[in-house]
């Protein structure tokens, strides 16, 4: 090696006065190397010659000196020597604290896990571990003991694995911790192994967090996971309260039906056939072999990423078959790790209460859709449209607590598998609803956990229609002030008798996780958040896997009162050659707030994708709130993507010429806003759906809670021609 002699002088000049000064006083070891730039690091390294010589320079330099202290400087690899590349490596960063003072490398973060943890986010934690360990036992055998092993199982705190230049993985954008700063885990995560709510996550932003987290909702249904038996009577008066919400279909009108009370099968209700049935927890015992490893694969998948195998291969010319979610579009551009910041500020925060289901479901409800040679169409004829496959969940003013005193809540968590086998036709319709509402049941806050998975194959067509109805209608007019109260002479508030409603306190959650397995399959799918229930959120995930996929998510949120509401979307294109439609609507009135995110995202797998996202919202009263927040992500090169949203209120020169034909001002709005809900409605199954004048149709449904959620008196135009407030 050769060694370049310099005076000690010199090092000042070379290295500044501050290096050279930290250089000498602060680094108490034998050896040490100066970091230098990528460039320089494997060519060059500062080298003490030891100890005694650092010491005896710190004594010498503040006297006068008439001999020359030497240094080695390394300059490289000698003519016969091998070069030896030497790189900084972060245990080897020195970093000064406010004194002087080298400060301590953290290796050991387990100590500081829960330090960012607000006395919200403790609640928050404290009130999903009550759920989770709400008492009684599981009924998914292996399922249900995998998922709380996922939750319970903390997060490790580890750096970014890095990997050097040239390798495949290598990529500039990553995140490098100070070695003497501890590594927090990502919000959420602080406690689980999955995320739970934040007020201040991006998955849980304009939510009521703080709402949810101060009910107890611990208790759980009396006789979950066993069926519920009903009498003659008993049967009769269900189908006639059914019936007058719209939720039945008698057995010549559908493939099939499952009925489900407080999370309770009922049998006597129920159409069952051989791939439209009930899975009770002797499906699930581990010396049966009643369900295929198929079936349990797809049971046992959870959403926002949180399992990483595709549920289908995706061809890829340049890299070959694509199995990995978090390799999407990588190095430079995929998510990564799901417990990553990064992947949970774009996640739904859907996955602890999809593993929540799997622990606390009493049983699953399963529909298998095969090709049938009859309906195909293939001679010219019209294809016939198969009988809609209906799925209820009702719920009773008690939610089938045990407690008289309701003081505690209770949770269920309704649970589907769907699955479309190649060239099927599958129409599912799944409805919310109350029973017994005027009963002398003693009110109990529930919260209803849904969680429904649903998977298409090649050349399959889904149609999947979803109703959310629970919780009554909302007070009206709760807009109206002290004053117009006051002058009004009502004997109480609108805003009082929102806040005594019963249904306020409820809270419904559904997961929504579609995947396209198979070329060419097709996904459609209406969703309407029409109930009363304090709180509702509606996550909805679909994902194009393969050549051709297609998916059309229609939806429709309705809130007034109180009501606090979320509609989160999620289209993932990753097969090439997909094509996805997106229309939201949304209209908010009372004092109600309202909020809708839709993601679209486009790997660099998905050449030729065709997307387009449009939110529209109407606010109907000056106290309504929304958010309204389209996204799009795309990585591929060649796409047609457009996306877009609007905010306002109904149109004063419609309303003026409807006026100007003879219609008074309730009339002429109720008729807007109908016709702004009718085309997402028109998506609904008909069968379902009913007729135009059906008294218990969709439509009629439809128009009684516009009704009621129409504000009083007139409003001033501001800011242009066709915007009021």
């Amino acid at each position: 090696m050769k060694f370049l002699v310099m005076d000690s002088a010199m090092l000042p000049t070379l290295l500044g006065a501050a290096a050279a000064t930290t250089l000498f006083q602060n680094t108490p070891c034998e050896a040490f190397v100066i970091p230098q730039p990528l460039s320089m690091q494997k060519s060059a390294a500062w080298v003490a010659s030891s100890s005694s010589a650092m010491q005896q320079n710190q004594q010498q330099r503040h006297q006068p000196s008439s001999s020359t202290s030497l240094y080695q400087i390394g300059l490289g690899p000698g003519e016969e020597e091998t070069a030896t590349a030497i790189s900084i490596k972060e245990s080897e960063r020195i970093i000064l604290g406010e004194d002087g003072l080298p400060l301590p490398h953290i290796t050991n973060h387990e100590p500081f896990r829960t330090d960012r943890l607000s006395d919200s986010d403790k609640l928050a934690d404290d009130w999903f571990g009550a759920l989770l360990n709400s008492p009684g036992p599981s009924f998914l055998g292996q399922i249900s003991s995998s998922a709380k092993e996922r939750i319970l199982q903390p997060v490790a705190l580890v750096d970014e694995p890095s990997f050097e230049y040239g390798e495949e993985e290598w990529t500039p954008y990553v995140t490098r911790r100070l070695p003497t700063s501890p590594l927090y885990p990502a919000y959420g995560l602080e406690t689980y192994g999955l995320p739970v709510p934040r007020r201040g996550a991006e998955a849980w932003r304009h939510f009521d967090v703080n709402g949810l987290v101060g009910v107890d909702y611990s208790g759980r249904p009396e006789g979950i996971g066993e069926n519920k038996n009903l009498s003659a009577e008993e049967q009769s008066d269900i189908i006639s309260s059914l019936q007058s919400k719209g939720a039945w279909l008698d057995d010549e009108s559908c493939a099939g039906r499952l009925v489900y009370i407080n999370g309770r099968f009922c049998p006597s209700l129920s159409k069952q056939t051989d791939k439209v049935k009930n899975l009770d927890s002797s499906h699930f015992a581990d010396d049966s072999k009643a369900l295929s490893d198929k079936t349990l694969t797809y049971l046992s998948r959870l959403p926002d990423g949180f399992t990483d195998e595709l549920a289908a291969e995706v061809p890829d010319e340049s890299k070959g078959p694509l199995t990995s979610l978090k390799k999407l579009s990588g190095p430079d551009h995929n998510v990564g790790e799901p417990t990553s910041q990064f992947a949970i500020n774009n996640q739904q925060g859907t996955a602890a209460f999809a593993a929540l289901n799997s622990v606390k479901a009493g049983c699953v409800a399963y529909v298998e859709a095969e090709k049938d040679e009859s309906t195909s169409g293939d001679d010219g004829e019209e294809a016939v449209l198969p009988k809609p496959v209906l799925l209820i969940n009702a719920k009773t003013p008690s939610g089938g607590s045990a407690a008289s005193d309701g003081e505690k809540g209770v949770a269920f968590h309704p649970r589907t598998l769907a699955v479309a086998n190649d060239g099927s036709v599958l129409s599912l319709v799944q409805m919310c609803v109350d029973l017994n509402e005027d009963s002398d049941e003693t009110p109990c806050a529930t919260f209803a956990n849904g969680f429904t998975q649903v998977f298409v194959g090649a050349g399959a067509n889904v149609t999947h229609s979803y109703l959310e109805e629970s919780g009554g209608q909302v007070t009206s007019k709760v807009e109206m002030s002290d004053e117009e109260v006051s002058a009004g002479k009502l004997d109480e508030s609108p805003r009082e008798v929102e806040a005594k409603r019963p249904a306020l306190r409820n809270t419904h959650f559904e997961a929504i996780d579609v995947h396209v397995i198979g070329d060419e399959g097709s996904y459609i799918s209406s969703v309407m958040e029409l109930g009363g229930t304090g709180r509702s959120r509606i996550g909805i995930s679909t994902t194009l896997l393969r050549p051709g996929a297609m998916a059309s998510i229609n939806g429709f949120a309705l809130s007034g009162g109180a009501q606090r509401s979320d509609m989160r979307t999620n289209i993932h294109h990753i097969g090439q050659g997909t094509v996805s439609r997106q229309e939201q609507r949304n209209m908010v009135g009372g004092r109600s707030t309202a909020s809708f995110r839709g993601r679209i995202r486009v790997e660099q797998s998905a050449q030729q994708t065709d997307s387009e996202q449009l939110s529209r919202t109407i606010l109907l009263s000056d106290h309504a709130r929304v958010w309204a927040t389209p996204s799009l992500e795309i990585i591929a090169d060649d796409v047609t993507c457009t996306h877009g949203a609007t905010v306002s209120d109904l149109s004063e020169e419609e309303l003026f010429y409807l006026r100007s034909r003879g219609l008074d001002r309730t009339t002429a709005r109720n008729m807007l806003m109908y016709a702004f809900v009718e085309e997402i409605g028109s998506s609904v199954d008909t069968t379902i759906a009913g007729g135009f004048d059906d008294k218990n149709g969709l439509r009629s449904r439809i128009v009684r809670r516009l009704e009621n959620l129409i504000p009083a008196g007139e409003k001033k135009l501001v800011g242009g021609e066709f915007q009021s407030v």
